[in-house]
């Protein structure tokens, strides 16, 4: 297993007090796989993103059983054995390249720190690489553009260099923190195509972070569904889109639009009544109860563990196992 975590915590602080931002979370990644986080803005895939490269804010307590890549314990290695893993065995795309990105330095100059950085090659060799990771990841005139600075690059092209900036040293582990979110469709078309073939190329294991579950059918090999710091629905991708078993998941995937055969006017939208709600504290409830239209008295005094639910995906949901054991006792009598 390339990736391996168990029991994730992350609390941040938050006006004097601890925000639980993630609650207990268990994350594998294999070689050439793709694991897609999906969830609400506030749901912690960010965080448990930042959490894996170890660059949490400061202030941020990180706690799990287990943090390994590969026979790596993350948990346990100084932040020059970090520093020097990150870029070179694990990277990291971020949402806004525009803030990715040194303003102040061309992209050229930012492309061949990294690898001189990772590598200790010269100048020329660096700048070969970068001219050469530049080409795959479909830029033009790769030359010319090492010399431009990031304002001079249009929002796609940003996106492509912070894309050659994470495969310079051809990682094995890739994070992608949202990086199509701001992108036309044809430009996020082209991107995931790129990191498909480049993750093809290199059997690379991806978590990639988004809330568009249209980008989640196109590359994902199996879904986690986060809300409020925790997982509550795991699966392999056909199962958790096309048979979801939690409520949250469902509400997620009946929010997708669906233009085709509807007439203007004739429909309302699907939506989840309510906010993504800050715990500051541990709570014995399902973190969804407030705006699950299917609760329980159970769900407002136990929350539920993650186990197998008849649809065969993980769900923590005490609904899915009310429905089994009812099933159970009707087969018995």
């Amino acid at each position: 297993m390339l990736l391996h975590i168990r029991d994730l915590k992350v609390t941040l602080p938050d006006q004097g007090e601890r925000l639980h931002a993630v609650r207990g979370i268990d994350i594998d990644v294999d070689e050439g796989e793709t694991l897609c986080l999906v969830g609400e803005s506030g749901c912690g895939k960010s965080i448990t993103a930042l959490s894996i490269m170890r660059l949490l804010p400061r202030g941020a307590k990180l706690a799990s059983s287990e943090l390994r890549f590969g026979d790596t314990d993350l948990s346990a290695l100084s932040e020059s054995r970090l520093s020097a893993l990150r870029g070179r065995q694990m990277s990291m795309i971020f949402q806004e390249p525009m803030t990715a990105l040194n303003p102040v330095f061309t992209i050229g100059d930012q492309l061949r720190a990294v690898y001189r950085r990772h590598t200790g090659a010269g100048k020329r060799e660096a700048q070969d690489r970068a001219i050469a990771v530049l080409e795959s990841v479909g830029l033009t005139n790769a030359a010319l553009r090492l010399r431009q600075y990031p304002h001079q690059l249009s929002g796609g092209l940003r996106q492509r260099v912070l894309i050659a900036m994470a495969l310079m040293c051809e990682p094995r582990m890739l994070i992608c923190d949202e990086p199509t979110t701001a992108l036309d469709v044809t430009t996020q078309a082209q991107i995931l195509r790129i990191l498909k073939q480049a993750q093809e190329e290199r059997r690379m294991g991806m978590i990639f972070i988004t809330h568009d579950l249209g980008v989640v059918a196109r590359i994902a090999d199996r879904v986690a569904v986060m809300y409020a710091g925790r997982i509550v629905e795991h699966g392999a991708r056909q199962a958790v889109l096309r048979n979801p078993a939690h409520p949250y998941t469902k509400g997620l995937i009946a929010s997708v639009p669906k233009p085709q055969g509807a007439q203007p006017g004739t429909a309302r939208l699907a939506s989840i009544p309510g906010n993504v709600p800050a715990f500051h504290s541990e709570d014995a409830r399902c973190p969804f109860l407030s705006r699950c239209p299917r609760r329980m008295d159970v769900c407002a005094v136990e929350p539920p563990p993650l186990k197998v639910a008849p649809s065969g995906q993980h769900v923590a949901c005490h609904l899915q196992f009310e429905a089994k054991e009812a099933a159970i006792h009707d087969t018995a009598s």
